[in-house]
């Protein structure tokens, strides 16, 4: 009699958990079917809770050449989520005790010459806390004046739209006379802060940026196939971004077309779902770094222009009064668009990787939650 009691408590829980799964699946799939037809370039949605994979769906196409659908193993350029790698070089060469996070930048880079830069420490360049302004040229014309000034060791590279080198990119700090404001008393979201780190680990570990991220942060995670775009570097399924041209049509939109696409340290990951899943599980299984160093990080250091939302080391901290806290990063480049989201006290994270940016993150993030708190998830 007890054996029968306990299979039919077994069976009736795992009901509920199918059931629920089953309703949150319906919701889901409607919402981003809708957004991303089948048709045209898409997305892929994972979501674990318990770390473990929940709903795992890809939307759309891959590559329009090709017609190669999206899938969890597809890979995606994730843009800005990327800068949460290069915080993390710097959480674990300060545990090593190789640097701190307190060091100001002129530590790293003494070329630099205006006196602010020893009062930008490490953290404030990963919190977006440094007032350095981004001076990078953004058309040819400035692209011009700016070899012009400053002689380059890349002349061979005459499309400014093919500019990638971090070294190149922020070569204008050399010569940076004024900042945006005093460095920690203010928030403004900026892309060769995280450049230099590029800079900062070859400088410390004397290995080249690809390989270090390799050998310390991706192989530990889980992520063997992830890597830094390269223009000849060849990344077997790789998506392509996409945006609508004038007449309406998806064009490319990637390396070529848009701004300092290639840049690594700031943007420059390709990766898959299933393999960004393995990095949350690492980081919040403390295999890369402590756990205290974890906390720090994903604590807020400076209030954003977002609603009840600041900027920790790395990544956004969301705090509503009245919804748990959820740790978040978006990213775009050309037409890849990104957020991946943690929920610490549900123990539930999902993604969603898209090579098209004809969609709201935050607002779809939203209804994500929204489906969630509907079947009791949050």
């Amino acid at each position: 009699m007890r054996k029968s009691f306990i299979l039919l408590v077994f069976c009736a829980a795992f009901a509920t958990a199918c059931g629920t799964k089953s309703t949150v699946e319906g919701p889901l799939d409607a919402l981003f079917s809708e957004m991303f037809p089948a048709d045209g370039p898409g997305a892929q949605v994972v979501i674990t809770k318990g770390g473990e994979i929940v709903y795992d769906k890809g939307f759309g196409i891959a590559d329009m050449e090709t017609g190669a659908p999206i899938s969890d193993s597809t890979m995606f350029n994730i843009c800005s989520v990327s800068k949460q790698f290069s915080a993390v070089a710097l959480f674990i060469l300060a545990e090593e005790g190789k640097i701190s996070l307190d060091d100001p930048v002129s530590k790293y880079f003494p070329e630099f010459q205006a006196d602010f830069f020893n009062r930008i420490t490490l953290a404030n360049l990963i919190s977006h806390t440094s007032g350095l302004p981004d001076s990078r040229p953004r058309t040819e014309a400035q692209w011009q004046k700016y070899r012009a000034v400053h002689p380059s060791i890349f002349d061979n590279v005459y499309d400014y739209k093919r500019y990638c080198a971090e070294e190149e990119s922020c070569r204008y700090l050399i010569t940076l006379d004024s900042l945006a404001f005093e460095p920690g008393t203010a928030y403004e979201y900026q892309n060769p802060t995280f450049q230099l780190i590029y800079m900062i680990v070859e400088r410390v570990t004397g290995e080249h940026f690809d390989d270090w991220m390799h050998s310390h942060i991706f192989v530990p995670a889980g992520m063997t196939k992830t890597v830094y775009f390269e223009p000849d570097r060849q990344i077997s399924n790789m998506a392509h971004g996409y945006s609508k041209n004038e007449e309406g049509v998806w064009a490319e939109d990637d390396y070529g077309e848009t701004n300092f696409f290639g840049t690594k340290a700031d943007g420059g990951i390709y990766t898959s779902a299933l393999e960004f899943v393995n990095w949350d599980k690492a980081l919040y299984g403390d295999v890369l770094f402590s756990k205290e160093m974890r906390e720090l990080a994903h604590s807020s250091k400076i209030q954003t222009d977002i609603p009840y939302t600041g900027y920790g080391y790395g990544w956004f901290i969301e705090q509503y009064p009245d919804r748990p806290l959820k740790i978040y990063h978006t990213g775009d480049n050309g037409g890849f668009f990104t957020i991946e989201c943690r929920i610490p006290e549900k123990d539930i994270f999902y993604l969603i990787f898209a090579n098209q940016h004809d969609w709201d993150r935050l607002q779809t993030a939203e209804k994500v939650d929204a489906i969630l708190k509907q079947h009791g998830w949050l």
